[in-house]
């Protein structure tokens, strides 16, 4: 969890097998639906290019055969636009930066095949985050805020 914080390339390849899929790479950017280490890279750049001082407080783990269950706390403040994507790609939302801390509790599963992770996905509290960081309820300037941040995201990535 800590590498994917740092977003390291090279630490990512010793832990993520290269044919790995991340399922909830459905709503992000393009780079991260592919497979194995550079995939998951660009999740965590994605993410910190929204967030700083990303963290993950492990919990608590559990191994059963190939497959690691991880509850944790995931932390940082919000310092830049958080964009979500649709299935095509493009960018659905833009969440403009709030200056906000948050801390949310998830759960990450894994799936392991020869000491790397080879399958991820999660349960996150994305309602209790978009609260703590003011998205919701939105105010009438902050939806304004949201859709200038949205064009300019869509125009960035045209």
């Amino acid at each position: 969890m800590a590498i994917m914080a740092s977003g390291d390339l090279g630490e990512l390849a010793s832990v993520v097998h290269p044919e790995a899929t991340n399922r909830e790479a459905k709503d992000e950017p393009p780079a991260c639906r592919g497979k194995g280490p550079a995939a998951f890279a660009a999740t965590a750049h994605w993410l910190r290019a929204g967030f700083a001082d990303l963290s993950f407080e492990i919990h608590d783990s559990v191994a059963d055969g190939d497959l690691i269950a991880v509850h944790c706390t995931m932390s940082g403040r919000h310092v830049g636009p958080f964009l979500s994507y649709d299935e095509r790609g493009e960018v659905a939302q833009a969440m403009p930066p709030t200056g906000r801390t948050f801390a949310i509790t998830q759960t990450h599963w894994f799936r392991m095949k020869d000491g790397q992770v080879l399958e991820h996905w999660a349960n996150r509290d994305d309602f209790g985050m978009a609260t703590q960081l003011g998205w919701v309820p939105p105010t009438p300037a902050f939806l304004w805020r949201m859709a200038r941040a949205k064009r300019k995201a869509r125009r960035a990535t045209r």
